[in-house]
């Protein structure tokens, strides 16, 4: 019995052990990610051209063995080597020339540097070509960072569009965004290439080699943002929004995050890839766009965004049961016709500072203008609906109209053409009826009738058949 109550009690311990606690013990620790760098050499027979007292060929594998050995020692970084136009002479014109040399391994580097060191630069520039084939060089792996690197000193020879091709298999989320070096002075192809992805034009040797460590720091060295979002004042009091980040190139969401400030007002720490280029959508409404964020890789970086709110509230009027049933509003931005949300009455919304529009769906509709202020809420309402009794029961054509005071009439509502007897809540307000029976043989037989809606009143309205 002792031993069974002592089971008993371990039992319902481990009952009330909270989830979470349980849970926590058995979650495994974040593993890195993987970085792969893919090296694109161009082998073509240009990069036999000097530079600088030496040919171009012998620069770019020189830089590329040396930086490959100095990354020999980092974790969780594989390295691969792909080259084109060393196979064939350029007097063959093969558009598929180009090869995996250096599979992706760890601590690669001395297989690297002895391939770089037997290649031959010859042949064509098959650029589309060897960017498509890459995609099968990067292991099927989608914790990784994938990472391309294009070497080159010309543009494409075979007729290909790298440009599509790499925003293609961005898409794919085959590579991040590429770096793209163009090698020489010689020739100014930096626009045609720089669509590609991230380009520079390294002018000599001595820019090349910086370039080249810029890029690889770039990729292996950790980049944070923070957002703060203000009011008009500039204070970082603004928080629990949804903000999106955009990749602007492939114009797909990569982060999606609901900003968080912590006891202190300060914004959290977000690790954010800075090898991609952003657009942030700040879900507010509207939204706030910021395209090309200042992401400065390698660093903390801290941007800033005024996105001042206040409330909308929709209060229905005090009166039950409200003949309209629910009542929509649509809110739209002065002098702007596009809808920035469309809102229940009865409802509160946020919305970002500013002048608006808010057009309630009554009959007929009421238009407000209205101003949003930081931190201010700010009521909008209708008066209370009176109901239209159209007793008369006759088929026919006909419409309503408002009456304004300055005697001329507004179109509202359209009669149904099968029966004229309809029952209908509508503002308070002078009307006009007019109609015309479907077996009237003219249009002088017209009926015009006014009348007046009261609130929480019924206004009965009969016709003649003539």
């Amino acid at each position: 019995m002792r031993r069974l109550s002592v089971l008993l009690r371990w039992v319902l311990l481990l009952a009330l052990w909270p989830v979470s606690a349980l849970r926590a013990q058995n979650v495994a620790p974040e593993k890195p990610k993987v970085t792969r760098i893919l090296f694109v050499l161009d082998a073509s027979g240009s990069m036999m051209a000097p530079w600088e007292g030496k040919p171009r060929w012998d620069v770019a594998r020189n830089l590329l063995s040396k930086m490959v050995d100095s990354l020999n020692a980092y974790p969780n970084l594989e390295l691969a080597l792909r080259a084109y136009g060393h196979q064939h002479p350029n007097s063959e014109n093969n558009c598929e020339d180009s090869k995996l040399e250096v599979p992706f391994a760890p601590k690669n580097a001395k297989a690297i540097k002895a391939r770089l060191a037997t290649l031959k630069a010859q042949g064509n520039t098959p650029i589309t070509y060897s960017i498509l084939q890459s995609a099968s060089d990067f292991p099927t792996d989608r914790s990784s960072r994938n990472v391309l690197i294009l070497i080159t000193d010309g543009l494409e020879s075979c007729k290909g569009d790298p440009c599509a091709t790499s925003v293609a298999l961005q898409r794919k989320h085959v590579f991040l965004r590429p770096f793209i070096i163009g090698l020489g002075a010689e020739r100014d192809f930096g626009k045609q290439l720089e669509c590609l992805g991230q380009y520079y034009n390294a002018a000599d040797v001595k820019t090349f080699r910086s370039i080249l460590d810029n890029v690889i720091s770039q990729t292996l060295t950790k980049t944070t943002v923070s957002i703060n979002l203000t009011d008009e004042a500039g204070k970082p009091v603004e928080s629990n929004v949804n903000m999106t980040f955009v990749n602007n190139v492939t114009e797909t969401p990569e982060y999606n995050y609901v900003h968080y400030r912590d006891a202190q007002g300060k914004p959290d720490v977000l690790d954010i890839d800075a090898l991609q280029s952003y657009d942030l959508v700040i879900n507010t409404v509207p939204p706030v766009r910021q395209q090309n964020l200042p992401i400065r890789p390698g660093k903390a970086n801290v941007l800033t965004y005024k996105t001042p709110q206040g409330t909308l509230a929709l209060q229905s009027p005090n009166i039950s049961p409200n003949p309209y049933g629910k009542v929509q509003a649509v809110v739209r931005a002065q002098g702007n016709p596009a809808t920035v949300v469309a809102l229940n009455v009865g409802t509160k919304q946020k919305l970002l500072a500013g002048n608006y529009e808010v057009e309630l769906l009554t009959l007929p509709r009421i238009v407000r203008r209205i101003s949003i202020r930081q931190g201010q809420e700010t009521t909008v309402t209708y008066d209370a609906p009176g109901t239209l009794n159209i007793v008369t029961d006759l088929k026919g054509y006909g419409s309503i109209y408002r009456l304004n005071n300055d005697e001329s009439q507004t179109w509202v509502y359209n009669l149904p053409e099968g029966s004229s007897k309809v029952n209908l809540p509508m503002q308070p307000g002078a009307y006009r009826l007019v109609f015309r029976t479907a077996t009237a043989t003219g249009s002088k037989f017209t009926d015009v009738r006014n009348f007046t809606i009261r609130p929480g009143q019924t206004s009965s309205v009969s016709m003649f058949n003539k």
